[in-house]
């Protein structure tokens, strides 16, 4: 890998590689009163020093660099974008609020390819994002959403992954899923070296642990065995680990009034994550300044503290039913008509339990098999499908009536 060329590039790799894994990174002072980061935390082979609880900007807009500008101010050092987040805004927004600071801070960008896309379409992309985030090269650039190997297998993403490392447009590289395949797509990129940081869903509901010591009558299973054991094999291989979607939902309103002794929901799952050692950090949208604060509360946890459990299951009973486990897609193909339903549910969650009608539509308008034919289905080709027992039939379309 080439280094960085540039004075600043050159500084902030000496910076982020030398400084302690707990206490402050290095040119960050969090500012006085409220929640900061506690600890950072190296991630994998990277040797990249960040915040064990990290800006995700999927929703950041145009006009809100002052969010930006208060993580910062908070300790956060690590900030995930993608070419496609808001039309664009997420990259622009980041870039303004963090010029003059890029030497403080990690940018993370990502591209939603095709496995048919030729280089110098991935090479144009990133030219854009460099652009907008004004910077000349990211740290972390990732393939995003994957769910099939092709995308990873493909010369071309290949190719392009050369050119730019060697261009000195990006430092690192890997991939990002939370879809049906995303086992299969995570360990074909584990066993191919084809990454150096892994951006996956993970949270307490997908967490086999979570459901050792429940009753028979929690009438929910986990689905997804196989992923502790994935990000087991990519802490095994030193590849950095972040977690993603770990709020099951984040139906935030719905467990304040079961929230006590000044711990939230919020931060119970925020610590299931961080208690794995097998993650690195976590990213989570962050929309509000007093959300900001309350997420850092969980800043610097290794294990759970008094009442979270109790929170987190109470929480599982109440959602559990309707809170769609993307990755386990055990309805793909239960559809005659191809319904892609298991993201026509995720949108629905950001409308629903997100309450950002905006986003999901604008996720909703990226699916290709929507569920239009749900309108004139009477449901029972998808019955029984779902072995956590949601409804299928009786969201999707109302999902496609709210952001059709």
């Amino acid at each position: 890998m080439t280094e960085p060329r540039s004075p600043a590039r050159r500084r902030f790799l000496s910076q982020s590689v030398g400084g302690a894994v707990a206490g402050l990174a290095p040119g960050l002072v969090p500012a006085a009163g409220g929640n900061h980061v506690r600890r950072y935390r190296r991630l994998g082979r990277t040797g990249l020093k960040i915040s064990d609880i990290s800006f995700g900007s999927s929703r950041l807009r145009a006009g809100q660099e002052d969010l930006v500008h208060f993580a910062l101010d908070r300790g956060i050092n690590y900030f995930d974008s993608a070419y496609g987040y808001t039309g664009g805004d997420s990259e622009r927004v980041l870039g303004r609020a963090l010029k003059g600071k890029r030497d403080q801070v990690v940018l993370v960008s990502k591209v939603e390819s095709s496995a048919d896309w030729p280089a110098a379409r991935m090479m144009a992309e990133l030219d854009e994002s460099l652009e907008r985030l004004g910077t000349d090269y990211i740290d972390v650039y990732l393939c995003h959403a994957v769910n099939d190997v092709e995308r990873l297998a493909s010369p071309e993403w290949t190719s392009f992954v050369e050119r730019a490392r060697q261009a000195g447009k990006i430092r690192y590289t890997g991939m990002s899923g939370h879809a049906g395949r995303l086992i299969e797509c995570l360990d074909y990129a584990l066993d191919h070296d084809l990454a150096d940081v892994i951006l996956c869903a993970y949270n307490f509901g997908q967490d086999p642990r979570f459901y050792e010591n429940l009753t028979r009558s929690f009438n929910l299973v986990a689905r997804q065995p196989d992923l502790p054991r994935v990000l087991a094999k990519a802490k095994a291989k030193d590849v950095g680990v972040v977690a993603m979607k770990t709020l099951m939902g984040a139906r935030l309103n719905d467990m304040r009034p079961f929230e006590s002794g000044g711990s939230t929901f919020a931060q119970a799952a925020f610590r299931w994550v961080l208690s794995n050692g097998d993650v690195d950090a976590l990213i989570i949208s962050m929309t509000e300044q007093a959300q900001i604060d309350e997420y850092l509360g969980a800043s610097g946890a290794t294990a759970l503290a008094a009442g979270d459990r109790a929170l987190l299951e109470h929480y599982a009973e109440m959602n559990g039913m309707t809170y769609c486990r993307h990755a386990c897609n055990e309805c793909a193909g239960s559809c005659p008509y191809g319904v892609d339903v298991a993201n026509v549910l995720r949108t629905r969650m950001y409308a629903t339990d997100y309450q950002d009608a905006r986003f999901a539509r604008d996720e909703y308008a990226r699916i290709e098999a929507n569920a239009a034919p749900c309108l004139a289905c009477d449901g029972a080709p998808c019955q029984g499908v779902c072995p956590q027992g949601i409804p299928i039939a009786d969201m999707c379309a109302p999902t496609h009536r709210l952001l059709g």
